[in-house]
């Protein structure tokens, strides 16, 4: 391949990362100035290779971006690229771990953690997923979902876990981040914020999380922080949302 077209694969997978939505040949080929064989030609490698999907109109959809290798469905891809740098100042700042998070049927998956430079440090297993309603994460993701998903997922509850969720998720609404004092993870505490995409539909969270004690001692400061740095992705998300052709 020549360098340039290097340049345009580049070219390809920046214009894609930098929005979550679909795109079709023409808007693609427009966008990046280049006849439609061209852009067909690399689209259909893309495609081909798993870094993007076609919806059922034909339409592309970025699913990864290269060195992430879990092709899961969804904006994970770009949602990662958007979201890593402005977790990973977030973690400067408070010297806890930070996490990016995403619901996948049921469950949290963490894709990736930013380490503290510190000693003593929360270092989450990330082979682990967690129900939704146990962990900050998922309160916060279904705190901005629609009332018909948080039903559909209480209605697979007890009684007692439902009405807890529901309090849960209340206190998430009101504050727009959610502090969770018991991690799952023995000794551990946790916050969480909701990032949207540009439409205002909630794609995953910014959590925060490290030792009890060490968190509760520092909530203010932790909770702005996963609050801001969730706005401050969703903020970016919209502001680099491609205008459509």
């Amino acid at each position: 391949m020549s360098g340039r077209g290097v340049e345009r694969i580049l070219d390809l997978i920046e214009w894609f990362a930098s929005f979550p939505g679909t795109a079709t040949l023409s808007e693609v080929a427009a966008a990046l100035g280049m006849p439609k064989s061209s852009a067909l030609q690399m689209l259909r490698t893309m495609t081909e290779r798993g870094y993007l999907q076609r919806d059922a109109k034909g339409d592309y959809l970025l699913v990864r971006l290269p060195g992430d290798v879990t092709g899961a469905a969804g904006y994970n891809g770009a949602l990662l690229a958007l979201a890593a740098p402005l977790i990973a100042k977030a973690v400067e700042d408070v010297l806890e771990s930070g996490f990016l998070a995403v619901m996948e049927g049921r469950d949290i998956r963490y894709l990736n953690k930013i380490l503290p430079d510190r000693e003593i440090r929360y270092d989450r297993d990330m082979t682990k997923s967690r129900p939704a309603h146990k962990v900050a994460s998922g309160i916060v993701i279904l705190a901005a979902s629609s009332p018909e998903v948080v039903d559909a997922y209480a209605e697979e509850l007890p009684a007692e876990e439902r009405e807890a969720m529901e309090a849960m998720i209340e206190r998430a609404r009101r504050d727009g981040f959610f502090f969770n004092a018991q991690g799952v993870v023995e000794g551990a505490a946790g916050v969480a914020a909701p990032i949207l995409d540009a439409s205002g539909r909630v794609v995953g969270a910014v959590n925060i999380s490290g030792p009890r004690e060490r968190m509760a001692a520092a909530a203010d400061q932790v909770c702005k922080a996963a609050k801001d740095t969730a706005r401050a992705i969703t903020e970016v998300i919209a502001r680099r949302a491609v205008r459509r052709v």
